[in-house]
């Protein structure tokens, strides 16, 4: 029973690795610089056509979006290298001060043509093609590879289909709901006794420490974001990366303000040691108040994260009757601190910090404040992207016309079926 129970989490962890980014970009990046060199090897005059399944390896990337706008701005940069080679071969050998002004001249070309991260593509494409005898044919050998790990790159994408990263970025906004939930819990235990300043101090750390976790899933939603663009298996695109989006900042303001919370404990502590930071009374309700808000932190993670629509509003519902709860206990917090005031108002200031703090966050995650937020951050989004759209689409759009259908349905949720 314990191998079959082993070979039963083997399985589960293979199954989980086979989305795992790492792997995927590893095995879809051999598979296209393999099928660029053998092509290339047919179509190149060059015996070692290294260059193609180098343009593919560095074109092929997790989403959609990123290869095909990586494959145009790399297959820009070796052409733009390979022009001023070209123009450089007309007038000057190789030499050290010829070098020299290839490589500025090459830098300068690269930010012209606006290639972005491949802009020392363009020197490293220019001085390999100045560097051989035969330049003409080197020259346009070089293009034909990096057009064919080009295209190959961006067909193994299609062949290939990169996974939608939603399931990963909800993972991770999860994982720092979760975060945030065991250090607020932490948090209001201490606060119920006697808590040296030491301690709320190092809960002060915990919550800078925060800053890194927020970058980790940053980088994971932007990933999430790349996948769900130029993706057709993908519906309402936008409407995902927005709830995603206003979600991590959500996530983020409350983090900040639970640091700002933290600093204040330890403050508090500080003043009112020996003493514990409340009074009994007092503290049994900030540690009910904190755990309640722990828990909607939580519900609202699940919210933002889930896609289907039972599931929304099952965890709305419960997100709304956690804030009312934890509303009733900050009411109930509120009337015990006026009375330790009226007793003792030396630690005013604080006291009623502890208040503002708890205000905030429960003001972040309120629904009525997420849906205002949400639709708010599409109308810009759409702006946006109405912007940058070219004139003729515009013109044509005017004049083809949209279906009543598509206008009622773009960008038109509130992330509720998410």
């Amino acid at each position: 029973m314990q191998d079959v129970r082993k070979w039963a989490d083997g399985l589960r962890r293979l199954l989980r690795r086979h989305r795992d980014p790492v792997v995927v970009q590893t095995l879809r990046s051999a598979t296209a610089a393999t099928i660029a060199y053998v092509v290339a090897l047919h179509l190149s005059p060059e015996p070692a056509p290294l260059t193609a399944p180098l343009t593919a390896l560095l074109v092929v990337q997790v989403t959609l979006y990123a290869t095909l706008t990586n494959g145009f701005r790399r297959v820009n940069s070796v052409v733009a290298g390979v022009l001023v080679a070209i123009a450089f071969s007309q007038l000057v050998g190789l030499t050290w001060w010829s070098l020299a002004l290839l490589i500025v001249a090459s830098l300068a070309v690269g930010h012209l043509v606006r290639v972005d991260e491949y802009i020392p593509e363009v020197a490293i494409s220019a001085m390999l093609v100045l560097g051989v005898t035969t330049i003409s044919s080197t020259a346009w050998a070089r293009i034909v590879e990096t057009l064919i790990g080009a295209v190959v790159g961006m067909g193994c994408n299609l062949l290939l289909p990169p996974p939608v990263w939603v399931d990963e970025a909800g993972e991770s906004i999860e994982g720092l709901a979760r975060r945030l939930r065991q250090l607020m819990l932490r948090m209001g235990e201490e606060a119920a006794g006697l808590t040296p300043w030491q301690q709320a101090a190092e809960r002060l750390h915990e919550a800078r420490r925060l800053d890194h976790a927020i970058v980790e899933v940053d980088a994971a939603l932007r990933q999430a974001e790349d996948s769900l663009r130029l993706n057709p298996r993908v519906r309402e695109g936008l409407l995902h990366r927005v709830v995603l989006r206003t979600g991590l900042d959500t996530l983020e303001i409350c983090t900040v303000v639970l640091r700002v919370l933290a600093r204040t404990f330890t403050d508090l502590a500080k003043a009112r040691e020996p003493e514990p930071l409340f009074a009994s009374d007092a503290g049994a309700a900030v540690e009910r108040l904190l755990s309640q808000i722990a828990d909607a932190v939580v519900s609202f993670a699940v919210l933002v994260t889930t896609s289907i629509s039972e599931s929304a509003e099952s965890a709305e519902a419960r997100l709304t009757a956690e804030l009312h709860s934890a509303a009733g206990t900050r009411d109930k917090l509120a009337e015990l601190l006026r009375d330790d005031v009226r007793r003792d108002d030396r630690n005013w200031q604080l006291l009623g910090a502890v208040l503002t703090e708890v205000n905030r966050l429960l003001d972040e995650l309120d629904t009525e404040h997420r849906t205002r937020r949400l639709l708010e951050e599409l109308d810009r989004v759409s702006a946006e992207q109405r912007a940058k759209r070219p004139p003729w689409l515009t013109w044509l759009r005017k004049r083809v016309g949209v279906p009543e259908r598509l206008r009622r349905n773009r960008g038109g949720g509130t992330g509720r079926s998410l």
